[in-house]
């Protein structure tokens, strides 16, 4: 049977406070756009002066899908900046480590320059090379992740003296003295006008081949058609994951999904963005706590998307936001955000977030979002909207610290009584306990 559908009185006053909120984020995405495409501008005339210094590195022109995500976030996280590495991924030794556990995250990897290879001379200098012993009869060295990020660091300060110097940048819009060397990463401030970007540079390399991990992330449900396998088939490329070590990255891949929701009718990234808008304002203090960030909100979005794949599901806005804040607090509750093309690396795991009080705050926005959705005084009247009904409220208040309730069937009997996801199809209820079954074995037992 139909789960009972939202009193339209209910819905009649609190369907405008949510578009309300959303207007008012649609109103700065713009903006947002703007500050993000002159501050990128800066650092590619930059990395356009570090590639003439060493041609090993080039610059990456196709980021239009990065201005996009970044006009639907509020919150301030840092956003990489990739910079390929000018050399042919498949005339590398990729060597896997000795054996990891899946729960360790992407496949990591050394990159070994073979013996027999031709053209890979200029990869093997000593600034970011490390030989091997003679006795290895098939690899010359390793290219190494720390010395790369060394020798790019060096280039960008006298490449940043050098357009400042030539008036190529605003006065300003970038600091040389920002510029910090991380273990994985190179953080640099750069100025879009209004707003100062933090930029992750990162040494990438690219490559043509996809891994047999992501193949069975080809038949979910959720996407347009034939998108995830034209996706995923433009393979992963290859990041610092240590000192010594890469790994896969898939980062790319993610942001096409999402550009790939985008194209459907409905509220995807509408409730995407409300609930980064909220995460941002509200659960994170205006970004003064730490807390959940656009990534992994990103990723509850695209399971939810693959749990409720039809249209009819996020066709409204306050029941698409919904569909997240479910799926959100069944991850929080169980301790275990699979990663989407990965699943069996736990996202939250190491986090070193307080997860229980994170779980409090979505659960309390979600038993009473008209205070966070407040963008002014006079858009909630004299009277507050209705609370949620008491089958929803049931629902949203299973307890954090029990995380069995969420993998039983007692979660499929609050889940079918849910007053505003509606839902008909009995597949779709055993497809969200399957998913989430499967992660309570992610990250060991709980704690």
């Amino acid at each position: 049977m139909p789960a009972p559908a939202v009193p339209t009185s209910a819905m009649a006053v609190q369907v405008p406070l949510w578009h309300h909120y959303l207007q008012a984020i649609r109103s700065r995405e713009a903006p947002r756009a703007q500050d993000f495409q002159r501050a990128e501008n800066v650092l590619l005339t930059v990395l356009e002066r570090v590639h003439a210094l060493d041609p090993r590195f080039i610059v990456d022109y196709s980021r239009g899908l990065e201005a996009f995500q970044f006009a639907l976030r509020s919150s301030e996280d840092p956003l990489d900046m990739e910079v390929p590495l000018w050399v042919d991924a498949e005339a590398l030794l990729i060597e896997e480590p000795e054996a990891t556990q899946p729960e360790d995250g992407p496949e990591l990897c050394r990159l070994g320059v073979p013996r027999e290879g031709a053209g890979l001379e200029q990869w093997t200098t000593d600034d970011i090379f490390t030989a091997s012993s003679e006795g290895d009869a098939k690899c010359r060295g390793h290219i190494v992740p720390s010395k790369v990020l060394c020798v790019l660091k060096d280039l960008l300060v006298a490449a940043t003296v050098h357009c400042k110097h030539h008036s190529l940048i605003r006065p300003g819009s970038l600091n040389a003295a920002s510029l910090r060397e991380e273990q994985l990463h190179l953080s640099l401030l750069v100025s879009g006008g209004w707003r100062t970007i933090n930029f992750h540079v990162v040494p990438v390399v690219r490559r043509k081949l996809g891994v047999p991990a992501l193949e069975g992330a080809q038949q979910m449900p959720g996407f347009p058609e034939g998108s995830l396998r034209r996706i995923l088939s433009q393979g992963v490329d290859l990041v610092p994951a240590s000192t010594q070590l890469w790994r896969t990255s898939t980062d790319y891949l993610l942001t096409r999904l999402l550009g790939e929701l985008g194209s459907l009718q409905g509220h995807r990234l509408d409730s995407l963005s409300i609930l980064d808008r909220v995460n941002h304002e509200s659960w994170r203090d205006g970004g003064r706590t730490d807390g959940l960030t656009f990534g992994h909100l990103k990723t509850v979005l695209l399971w939810a998307s693959v749990l409720f794949p039809a249209p009819e599901d996020w066709a409204e806005l306050q029941g698409a936001v919904y569909r997240l804040l479910v799926v959100l607090l069944c991850c929080l509750a169980t301790r275990k955000l699979p990663h989407f093309l990965h699943p069996q690396h736990n996202l939250l795991q190491g986090s070193g977030l307080d997860l229980g009080a994170i779980y409090q705050r979505v659960e309390g926005f979600a038993s009473q979002p008209e205070a966070a959705l407040r963008i002014h005084a006079t858009h909630l009247g004299r009277n507050p909207p209705p609370r949620i009904g008491s089958g929803l409220k049931a629902l949203l208040q299973l307890p954090a610290s029990d995380p069995t309730y969420w993998a039983t069937a007692y979660f499929d009997v609050l889940l079918d009584k849910f007053q505003v996801l509606n839902i008909q199809d009995k597949d779709r209820i055993s497809a969200m306990q399957s998913i989430f079954q499967k992660t309570r074995t992610l990250g060991g037992e709980e704690s």
